[in-house]
């Protein structure tokens, strides 16, 4: 790591220091916490739940507090909607712990294994990761998924959260510190880096030695910059530009009810739907309808304006280029003409994040090729791209959505927060 301490304020000199020393305590403690029962680490979690719940009303307060001071700053309705925090929301919060509290253990588990022909007994076995980095913006909930995750996988997390939910955050980690002392477990086994300037993030990205794997969860900006500027193992997480396409093949009610769920579920999230593309072999009235089906949702259509009114839409907005590389994250979709599958494919090829892409057809070929040729972590054949979620896929809670190719891939569960070693068992044999 570069040594730049002598260019340093004094504060930013402190900032720096806070952050590599909880990664020095978190590096301390990490055993500690890799060796915890699988009984121990779920009576944890549950007491976590527990103390979340009897705090519901404190922790209430410290979002009202970054609430105020979001709206003061001019946070979009978006980034308010994925901070804000609420009973249900708290209650949510904790239901998710005991969820992870449910889920098996993958530490200790034994991956293959085979007796060598000299007599040495070989087992590959699931292993924590150690110290867990993890950078995010906005949502207080990634907070206590981040320790629940990190906890029953046996790592120890390292939080470094946005700014505009300091005070929630703050709240949440004292909570589930005081959660630990209960367990005669070290509070640095969960702990809040500083958020004030962005060069936290560099210092718990470049603590090689210190810091095992770092995750980035947030928007395009925070993930290219994670990645680019790490020197400590990044996975790369989250952004979804998520396309559907709609063959003209496809059972357009069915496809029109996809496409709008994918789109209006939820915008804020990495699986909403971005970009509406639709086979040119489509009738007009039937790519109008499709169209004015989202406008009567809510939804406003980006494009090129001129193709759009060809076929009869009003109110479109001529789309950037930018547009078509990006998420929205909010009731607005781009929508393009492609020239079948193939176009389809072309499109998402140059555009498409590698989250979750989507087809509506019919024609069996057609669903095969777009398959086999599409590269994403998931390819959604007949079904909203909202489905791209660990918990839906039946893996429990997740930290991320994976959209590289190297470790894990789509949601990291459980098991894609291990790693693995090989334990070999001899009783005396040398090598010749």
């Amino acid at each position: 790591m570069t040594d730049y301490a002598n260019e340093l304020t004094p504060e930013r000199e402190a900032e720096r220091t806070e952050v590599l020393d909880k990664a020095r305590a978190a590096k301390q403690v990490a055993a500690t916490f890799a060796q915890l029962t699988t009984p121990r680490k779920n009576e944890i979690l549950e007491q976590a739940a527990q103390d979340l719940i009897d705090n519901t009303a404190a922790i209430l307060e410290a979002n009202k507090q970054d609430l105020e001071a979001g709206k003061e700053r001019g946070l979009s309705e978006s980034l308010l909607d994925r901070l804000a925090l609420d009973e249900d929301r708290v209650a949510g919060i904790a239901d998710g712990l005991r969820q992870v509290a449910g889920l098996q253990d993958p530490v200790g588990q034994i991956l293959e294994g085979k007796n060598m022909d000299n007599g040495i007994q070989m087992r590959k076995v699931r292993v924590p990761l150690g110290v867990m980095g993890m950078v995010y913006e906005a949502r207080p909930n990634v907070t206590v998924d981040a320790f629940g995750l990190a906890l029953k996988s046996g790592n120890v997390p390292l939080l470094r959260g946005s700014k505009s939910a300091r005070k929630s955050n703050e709240k949440l980690v004292e909570i589930l510190q005081n959660t630990l002392e209960k367990f005669d477990l070290p509070r640095e086994g969960v702990q809040l880096l500083p958020c004030e300037t962005r060069d936290s993030v560099q210092d718990l990205i470049t603590a090689r030695g210190l810091v095992d794997l770092v995750i980035p969860r947030g928007g395009a900006g925070l993930i290219n910059a994670v990645v680019k500027g790490a020197t400590v193992p990044a996975i790369e997480t989250g952004t979804g530009n998520c396309h559907f396409y709609i063959d003209g093949s496809a059972d357009i009610d069915k496809a029109i009810d996809m496409v709008v769920n994918g789109k209006t579920r939820r915008t804020s999230v990495c699986n909403s739907t971005e970009c509406v593309l639709l086979d040119a072999a489509l009738a007009d009235d039937v790519k109008l309808r499709i169209v004015k089906q989202l406008q009567d949702a809510g939804v406003t259509i980006h494009g090129d304006v001129s193709e759009l009114e060809g076929f009869g839409v009003e109110g479109a907005v001529e789309a950037t280029e930018e547009e078509w590389e990006q998420e929205f994250l909010s009731m607005d979709i781009c929508a393009k003409v492609v020239d079948g599958v193939d176009g389809a494919i072309a499109h998402i090829g140059k555009y498409s994040t590698g989250h979750t892409e989507a087809i509506a057809a019919q024609d069996a070929d057609v669903l095969v090729k777009f398959g086999n040729e599409v590269d994403a972590a998931a390819v959604m054949l007949n079904a909203s791209t909202a489905f791209t979620d660990g918990e839906v896929y039946g893996m429990g809670a997740e930290i991320g959505i994976s959209t590289q190719k190297l470790h894990a891939r789509g949601p990291m569960a459980l098991p894609e927060l291990t790693s693995y070693k090989w334990i070999l068992q001899g009783t005396g044999q040398t090598r010749p």
